[in-house]
């Protein structure tokens, strides 16, 4: 099946590109050199990529938005973007509940990585404006739930039945930890002040920085707000994913977005 938003080679290339700079942004308190302070340069590096961070995002956006899509697919979008926003203030986070990315992994299996990275944006974009959540953590969220969906498009494309809810099921449980990971670090240098364990060390060492971040997560979100997301992907995709799947495919065939296009000269 044709994906519903065909990436072509060039999107490919600014898609990874993105994501590289992307993951900059997220890693830059790993990467800044031993003995350099927070002071000058550093100390606006945060904020440089504050703003780079919305304009990676609408830059891929656009982009992948050129490379082909169509009325039905945007209406697609459209659709799936507003599920998602309504499903998740339905579990608000409360112990990790999150019930927006068991969509959003099932809709890139079926759509494609294209429309699941489109999809993981527009998803969170929509469901922050419904639920008053929007502020300088929504570029980090969009970008990482992007990466979520575009990962479920890009996984073996050959199972079916069982096996494929078991793949998208353990695939679930995985972003749900490496998005929590990603978001912890997007703000973990401001989350503890100086002088503990946890703390980040501006220029420190790489690997003793990045052992305090892991200690951070571990105690702050991995036992709670981690697993809970992990459990509630891994029992809606099992539960759920097989009807949701049949859904899904059955529009894919009905947009038919593999049709060739005709056109028709006497117009």
């Amino acid at each position: 099946m044709i994906p519903a938003l065909p990436v072509r080679l060039r999107s490919r290339l600014v898609l990874l590109l993105a994501s590289v700079a992307g993951l900059a942004v997220f890693v830059w308190p790993l990467l800044i050199s031993p003995g350099a302070g927070v002071a000058g340069q550093s100390a606006d590096a945060p904020l440089v990529f504050l703003f780079t961070l919305p304009v990676l995002v609408l830059i891929v956006l656009t982009e992948l938005g050129s490379g082909g899509i169509d009325a039905k697919a945007l209406a697609l979008l459209g659709v799936l973007s507003a599920i998602n926003a309504a499903l998740r203030p339905l579990g608000a986070g409360t112990a990790g509940i999150e019930t927006v990315f068991f969509l959003l992994v099932l809709a890139g299996r079926v759509f494609g990585p294209g429309f699941g990275f489109v999809l993981g944006a527009t998803s969170m974009f929509a469901s922050a404006l419904l639920t008053a959540g929007v502020g300088p953590w929504l570029p980090f969220q969009m970008l990482a739930a992007s990466w979520v969906g575009l990962g479920a498009g890009l996984l073996p494309p050959g199972a079916r039945g069982k096996r494929e809810i078991a793949m998208l099921a353990g695939y679930g449980v995985l972003a749900a930890y490496a998005y929590g990971l990603l978001l912890n670090l997007s703000y973990w240098p401001y989350a503890t002040g100086p002088g503990t364990d946890l703390s980040y060390v501006a220029g420190g060492p790489v690997l003793e920085n990045l052992q305090r971040f892991l200690v951070f997560t571990v105690v702050t979100s991995t036992a709670g707000w981690d697993t809970g997301r992990a459990l509630t992907n891994l029992v809606a995709i099992v539960l759920l994913g097989p009807a949701v799947l049949v859904a899904l495919r059955r529009a894919a065939r009905r947009a038919a977005f593999d049709a060739p296009v005709e056109f028709d000269p006497a117009r």
